[in-house]
């Protein structure tokens, strides 16, 4: 049986990560995002809806957003769909909630995006080359002698 799990979004934090530490030294980290859809009714009215997303990350991924994400921010995740089942301890029902495992993202938009926006000022910026790198290529200096 063939199956795929992937999921992409693109959309706003609803609120600010919270980073957790495990006994055994892995970072976790828990976020939410809001994606939004426009869409036209037949009637030819515009209406926007609103879906909010619970996103896990995990490791060296999931220190990097607690530390430079905050509440209002946008963001591009890739992950994996996963179902947490539980039993309501209050009335012992059955409970599931479907969430986002991320195995990837990118920062969207830049530090004036946000109002302090929780980047570290004293750190340098993303080093360039004045070249886009090709697709799968490393992005290296010309001038590296080897």
């Amino acid at each position: 049986m063939a199956s795929f799990n992937k999921v992409i979004l693109l959309g706003n934090l609803t609120r600010d990560p919270e980073v957790r530490v495990t006994p055994g030294g892995m970072s976790i980290c828990k976020f939410g995002i809001a994606v939004n859809r426009t869409f036209n009714t037949k009637d030819g009215e515009k209406r926007e809806e609103v879906t909010y997303v619970d996103i896990d990350a995990f490791g060296r991924q999931a220190e990097v957003i607690a530390k430079y994400l905050s509440k209002g921010r946008a963001v591009f995740v890739e992950g994996r769909l996963r179902l947490d089942q539980w039993d309501d301890k209050s009335t012992g029902e059955k409970r599931s909630k479907l969430g986002v495992v991320l195995e990837n993202f990118q920062f969207v938009g830049g530090r004036e995006d946000s109002a302090g926006g929780g980047y570290d000022q004293s750190s340098p910026p993303p080093r360039t080359t004045g070249r886009q790198a090709p697709r799968n290529e490393p992005d290296v200096d010309e001038d590296v002698p080897f």
